[in-house]
């Protein structure tokens, strides 16, 4: 009867932090199709930070799961990066527009319309939103991770 009291009190004192673990906070991240969960058009996000240029296009053989999205790389090195720091590599706001997350909604990102900013990867909606968001970056970046805290875990683009 002891041992059942001591496990009772010890499952009712974990209870709110396994609710604060929980995966249902993770935000949504945008893969293009409905019924699709495919990240950054499989683009290789690690391939941003290393080309210099133009993105690289991933493999599925290179796959790796994250907030409910797969991510596509070019090669196992770079899937193993991503995973052993995924925030480090995938892009912000879920890869919705940073343009439209800086107003508080979701629209979808662009892979080929992107910026690196402080070692962040942002995408917009296409190159002429982009040059829109780069004339007032750093406010659309404050602005956009503002409204990204609240948009909810279920937000759906569109929707």
């Amino acid at each position: 009867m002891k041992k059942r009291s001591l496990f009772a009190l010890f499952a009712a004192l974990l209870a709110p932090l396994a609710l604060s673990l929980s995966p249902a906070h993770a935000k949504p991240v945008y893969v293009g199709v409905e019924g699709g969960n495919v990240a950054v058009s499989g683009y290789d996000t690690v391939s941003y930070f290393e080309t210099g240029g133009d993105p690289v296009m991933g493999k599925a053989e290179h796959a790796v799961e994250h907030d409910g999205a797969v991510y596509h790389f070019a090669n196992a090195a770079n899937a193993a990066r991503f995973a052993a720091n995924p925030e480090a590599f995938a892009p912000q706001f879920g890869g919705h527009c940073a343009w439209a997350m800086s107003r508080g909604y979701l629209a979808p990102g662009d892979p080929l319309a992107y910026t690196l900013v402080d070692g962040k990867l942002y995408l917009n909606f296409n190159r002429d939103v982009r040059a829109m968001w780069l004339k007032e970056r750093d406010s659309n970046i404050a602005n956009g991770h503002k409204n990204w805290e609240v948009i909810p875990a279920d937000a759906k683009f569109g929707g």
